[in-house]
């Protein structure tokens, strides 16, 4: 361990007390809330895991809240298991997809399935009693042209209510959407174990 000179310890003090003072300053003016439209997209891991942590942390301070996904079929995952086995009072969950498009093989299907999705997504939105929504690989959808984007974006604009927040995972979110989002953050990719012949595994990936 490198020992601290006094004056390198005093300077260091002075430094980090500017810096609480211009935090606390800028933290000041930061009074107020609102739902917020969040959206986590872009090529790398994470959206979804990321999405969830939000989830956890509302099922932590036991306020109500609710998942749909769009594109995940019955294969059991973590998150899923944990919410319905020990939440399920606080969690809702609907898992509303059948796989991904390249395992149904059947476009009609999927639109049907991802319109079913997005009528129980608008019905839990707007659900008084719930604060959070997570919209699983909703983007997704969108970005096949499964769900109109237009019609998600006018939805939230317009109907979603004012403490509510929304989480919309996926791929590829369209412009529409990240111009309405509150916070939307793009995963970049630098290394993936698929790449390397590793296959998704249990308790990290699902």
């Amino acid at each position: 361990m490198t020992d601290v000179t006094p004056e390198e310890a005093e300077r260091h003090a002075k430094k980090m007390a500017k810096k609480k003072a211009a935090r606390d300053k800028i933290m000041a003016t930061k009074d107020g809330e609102k739902g917020l439209i969040i959206v986590n997209t872009g090529p790398g891991k994470g959206k979804s895991s990321a999405g969830f942590g939000m989830i956890f942390r509302h099922i932590a301070h036991g306020m109500p809240c609710a998942v749909v996904q769009f594109i995940k079929g019955n294969t059991q995952t973590g998150e899923r298991m944990l919410i319905e086995e020990n939440f399920s009072k606080l969690c809702q969950f609907h898992t509303m997809g059948e796989g991904f498009t390249w395992e149904t093989q059947d476009k009609e299907r999927d639109i049907a399935a991802a319109k079913r999705a997005w009528e129980k997504a608008k019905e839990l939105i707007l659900d008084p009693e719930i604060s959070m929504v997570l919209l699983d690989e909703i983007n997704i959808a969108m970005r096949y042209d499964y769900i109109d984007v237009e019609d998600v974006v006018a939805f939230l604009r317009d109907h979603k209510p004012e403490m509510t927040h929304v989480v919309l995972t996926g791929r590829n979110a369209k412009e529409p959407l990240l111009e309405i989002s509150d916070l939307a953050t793009e995963m970049g990719q630098i290394k993936h174990p698929f790449r390397a012949g590793i296959k998704a595994q249990k308790g990290v990936e699902f």
